[in-house]
Parts: structure tokens; C-alpha cells; sequence
């Protein structure tokens, strides 16, 4: 009997190896990307509202830092400096697109080194505008463009940039914060609560303006962002279940009634009391963390919003960094129409409602999305896409000679 004969190159000794297995791709958690959007929506709603209690409802920046520091965590089992050059490559590049036109324009309106009277010292700090490590500079008082932008409008430009510099100073910082969370797991996620107190009571002083900021933004935030990366370390579900509800409500409620005794107020609200800010975004974030229920797909019920808030997801930068300019625009533009008398007179309630500038800011978002929004693919080294709401991954693709049915 003759023996089976053996396809050339094999051995029957040696079986060939099972093929290489695919490279898993990351789930993305569908919840935490619903608080983003959520947080994003908030945001353009609190800056174009101004409603004090807005940031009580929902504390956008605290959460947004919870989830930057959750995704840092994940990301730093690779080499930290790796980790780190990897973060700045996406932070940084929108940010020099917004400078690039921002600053260009401020000097076309006549600002520059002579501006502040230290020519020197105007230069080196446009250096911010490249790394943020504190905050860039900007012109003060400037005019807008009759019927298109308001005046002041470089401050508009640059009030979200603390938030860029903040994050930047947590990136930085976190390989530090990720080995001492591991050591002292309570003390390091309790003490920048411990340092805002300190701040707030006056037992630390710092002189200077640039340091001191910086330092108040890890105070009022940084418990956030442990809190991120502790729930993705499981340090947060190693808790007794019955713990985090229990004691929740009782720092909620002293950030809540410190900020009440403080001058919480229309114009006055928890932005400008870092230590009840502090506590009161603490407990909404061990609370929604502490809730997490990781989905890997959408429950039914928001599978409508899908797009949309992939869409915010996939250009949170470029929103959060245009979303002040397109505020003024819109608000700029509303105003013009107090110079029709037909509509100052029959619907002048209607010219005095902020929701139609809150539709038309959306709209201007949405454009710079289109115009702007690319260089965060650019920096994350991804194809550049125009509107990336997720539509184009849903599309069934047909492989070639196969026949539509």
C-alpha cells in the first residue's frame, strides 16, 4: 500500500502553524462616548445660556477629564514617553490650526511685540501657542467685524485654551500619578481635594499668576482624572457596592452648600468657587463611573443618536477650541436683525430668545467640523474625513464580481 504522499514543503512531523490570529481592535465603551457628547452639547449650552445651574445639572469639565484620564491609564501600558508623544500629537495640531488664524488675525488688527510694552517677553510667550504649558497670550479689546464678529472676540478665542493647557499638564503628569495611584490608592485620588482646600482656605500662597492657575486647575480637576484612571485600573470596582451611593451624597451636598454660602449665583457659579467645583464634579463622577455599564453596543433606545454622537466624539477638539467664536458669530449675527423695525416691533420677543442663536451656533460648529475638523485626523495620523459621524463603517461593502441580489 502506497503511503499518502505529503503536499510539497510540509512535514509530517511538524504540522503547520494555525495561521496568525487578527489583531483585536479595541471596543470602544459606548457609554463613556454618550457622557462625552453629552458633555460637549453642555458646554456650547452653559457658554451661549450662562445658566448658573448648568454646571450643577451636569459638571462637563469634570467629567471630560474623568474620561481623558481614563483613556490615559489604557494607554500608558506601552512606554510612557511613547504614550505621552502620542497624546500631544493629537492635542497639539488643532490647537496651531486655531492659532494660526487666530493670532494672524489678532496681528492684522495691529497687535504685536510693542503691544504690552516687553517685546521680549511677547515673543517668547507666543511659544505657548505651540505648547501650551501655560496660556497663550491674546489681544485685549479688540473690534470685531461690523455684522459678522463681535468685539473682544480674541478673548472669546481664547477661553477655552485653560482646558488645552490643563490637560496637557495631566498628560505630562500622569506616569507619576498612575504609580502613586497604585501605591496609595485613596490618598492620591483624595489629594488634589486636599489641595483645593488648601488653596481655599489660605493655607498655601503662591505669587505670580501662570503657576498658581495651573495649579488651581489640578486642584479642582484632578481628582477627576484619577478617578478615570482608577476605574480603569479596577481600583474603583474593588469598593463595596453600598459605598459609593452612600457617600456620594453627603460630598455632593457639602460642595453643593459651600458653593450656596459662597455667592453661588447668576454670574457667580461653581467655575468661579474652585473648591465646591471640586467636590461637587468628585461626586458626580465616582457616581456615573461608579454606575458604568461598558457598552460595547448601544441600547436601543439611543441607537437613533448614533451618528450624532459619534460625530461629537470623533471631533471633540475642534468643537470644544471653535465653539466661543461660533457663539459670537451667531450672537452677532441675531443682532442685525434688530435693524429690521417690522421684526423689532411684532416678534421682538422673539429677537430677544437665545435658542435661535443656539441653532445657528450648532450650524457654524458644524461648518467649522467641515473646515477645521480634519487636522484632528491629520494628527492622529488617520485618512482625513470631512463629516466622520461612523456612516461610512455602516455601509455594507460588496466584494468585486459578486452580484447585488
Amino acid at each position: 500500500m502506497t503511503a499518502p504522499t505529503l503536499p510539497q514543503g510540509t512535514d509530517d512531523t511538524n504540522p503547520p502553524a494555525p495561521a496568525e490570529q487578527p489583531r483585536r481592535v479595541p471596543v470602544r465603551d459606548r457609554y463613556f462616548d454618550l457622557l462625552r457628547a453629552v458633555a460637549l452639547f453642555r458646554v456650547v449650552f452653559y457658554h451661549l445660556m450662562g445658566w448658573a445651574w448648568l454646571p450643577v445639572v451636569f459638571p462637563s469639565m469634570g467629567v471630560m477629564f474623568a474620561l481623558a484620564g481614563n483613556l490615559m491609564a489604557r494607554s500608558l501600558k506601552r512606554p510612557p514617553v511613547q504614550v505621552i508623544r502620542s497624546r500631544m500629537r493629537r492635542l497639539l495640531p488643532p490647537l496651531w490650526l486655531l492659532g494660526a488664524i487666530g493670532v494672524s488675525g489678532m496681528v492684522l488688527q495691529g497687535w504685536g511685540p510693542n503691544s504690552d510694552g516687553h517685546p521680549g517677553w511677547w515673543w517668547f510667550h507666543l511659544t505657548y501657542w505651540i505648547v501650551p504649558l501655560s496660556d497663550p497670550p491674546y489681544a485685549d479689546g479688540l473690534h470685531g467685524v461690523h455684522g459678522v464678529l463681535g468685539d473682544d472676540w480674541a478673548a472669546e478665542l481664547a477661553g477655552p485654551l485653560w482646558y488645552i493647557r490643563a490637560y496637557l499638564w495631566f498628560v505630562l503628569l500622569s506616569p507619576f500619578l498612575l504609580k502613586a495611584l497604585r501605591s496609595l490608592p485613596l490618598v492620591t485620588i483624595l489629594s488634589p481635594i486636599a489641595l483645593s482646600a488648601a488653596f481655599e482656605f489660605n493655607y498655601l500662597h503662591l505669587p505670580g499668576e501662570r503657576f498658581p492657575s495651573a495649579l488651581t486647575d489640578f486642584s479642582t480637576f484632578g481628582a477627576c482624572w484619577i478617578l478615570g484612571m482608577a476605574h480603569q485600573q479596577g481600583i474603583l470596582q474593588r469598593i463595596p457596592r453600598y459605598m459609593v451611593p452612600s457617600v456620594v451624597p453627603a460630598i455632593a451636598c457639602l460642595g453643593l452648600w459651600y458653593a450656596l454660602t459662597h455667592g453661588f449665583k447668576e454670574g457667580h457659579d461653581l467655575d468661579d468657587i474652585p473648591f465646591a467645583q471640586s467636590l461637587w464634579s468628585f461626586a458626580t463622577v465616582l457616581l456615573l463611573l461608579h454606575v458604568s455599564p461598558s457598552w460595547s453596543e448601544w441600547p436601543r433606545w439611543l441607537r437613533p443618536f448614533d451618528r450624532l454622537i459619534t460625530l461629537l466624539n470623533s471631533r471633540a477638539v475642534t468643537i470644544y477650541l471653535w465653539h466661543n467664536i461660533c457663539i459670537l458669530v451667531a450672537s452677532t449675527w441675531w443682532d442685525q436683525l434688530w435693524r429690521i423695525d417690522a421684526l423689532e416691533e411684532h416678534v421682538s420677543w422673539l429677537l430677544n430668545s437665545s435658542w435661535p442663536v443656539l441653532a445657528i451656533t450648532w450650524l457654524l460648529i458644524g461648518s467649522c467640523i467641515v473646515w477645521f475638523g480634519w487636522m484632528e485626523d491629520v494628527a492622529a495620523k488617520r485618512k482625513p474625513q470631512l463629516w466622520p459621524d461612523g456612516s461610512s463603517r455602516s455601509r455594507p461593502k460588496t466584494r468585486r464580481g459578486a452580484h447585488a441580489g
